[in-house]
C-alpha cells in the first residue's frame, strides 16, 4: 500500500481549513485516513500550521509520499530537514545529539523569521492605518475650509441684498409720501366738493 501525505479539506465555502493527514494513496481526497498529522489554515496572515514533526519524519521514515503543497508546509515546518537528519543518523554521518542541535539551531533561526515577518506585518498595518488617518484630516480640513468659503459667500450675498435694500428704501418712502399726499388731496377736493355740495342744497 503507497502511503500519501497530504491535506485533506474542511472549513467552508470561501474558507478552506486543512488538516494535514497520512493516507492510502487509493483513497479519496476527504475520505478515510490512517494518521492525523497536524492543521493547516490558510486565511491567517502568516498562516497558522500545526504539524506533528515526530510523526511526519516516521511516516516519511516508513516511504510516505508528499504533495507538492505537503512537501513545502513539511518543508516550512522543519520535518523534511529532520527526516535528511535522521537519515544522516542513520548511516553513521553525524550523532543524535549533532543532528538534534542542528535541528533546534534551524528551529530559533526560522522563529526569529516568522517573528521579524508577524512584526513588519504588524508595523506595515500601523503605518496603513496611520495613513489613513492623515488622509482622513486632509479631507477634513478642506471640508472645512470649502463650508468657510461657502460661509463668506452666502455673508456677501446678504450683505450686497442689505445694502441694496437699504438704497432702495429711500425712494420706496418717497413713492410711499408722494401717494399719500396725492390720497390726502383728493380726499381734501373730495371734502371740498361735498361742502360746496351742501352749502348749494341749502
Amino acid at each position: 500500500m503507497s502511503v500519501k501525505i497530504r491535506l485533506q479539506r474542511h472549513g467552508k465555502k470561501g474558507k478552506p481549513f486543512y488538516w494535514i493527514v497520512a493516507a492510502d494513496a487509493r483513497s479519496k481526497r476527504d475520505g478515510r485516513l490512517l494518521e492525523k498529522l497536524g492543521t493547516y489554515n490558510p486565511n491567517t496572515n502568516p498562516a497558522a500550521i500545526n504539524l506533528d514533526v515526530d510523526g511526519a519524519v516516521k511516516w516519511l521514515q516508513n516511504g510516505a509520499q508528499p504533495t507538492d503543497t505537503a512537501r513545502a508546509i513539511l518543508s516550512y515546518k522543519g520535518a523534511m530537514l529532520k527526516n535528511h537528519l535522521v537519515g544522516g543518523v542513520r548511516k553513521g554521518a553525524l550523532t543524535e545529539e549533532q543532528a538534534e542541535e542542528k535541528f533546534n539551531a534551524w528551529l530559533e533561526e526560522k522563529e526569529a523569521k516568522i517573528s521579524a515577518k508577524a512584526d513588519g506585518l504588524s508595523k506595515a498595518k500601523a503605518d496603513a492605518k496611520a495613513q489613513e488617518l492623515e488622509l482622513e484630516k486632509e479631507v477634513n480640513e478642506k471640508r472645512k475650509a470649502l463650508a468657510v468659503e461657502e460661509t463668506k459667500v452666502a455673508v456677501e450675498e446678504t450683505k450686497a441684498a442689505v445694502e441694496e435694500t437699504v438704497e432702495e428704501a429711500p425712494q420706496t418712502i418717497d413713492e410711499a409720501a408722494a401717494e399719500a399726499k396725492k390720497e390726502a388731496e383728493g380726499t381734501k377736493e373730495e371734502v371740498a366738493a361735498d361742502v360746496e355740495a351742501s352749502s348749494e342744497e341749502e
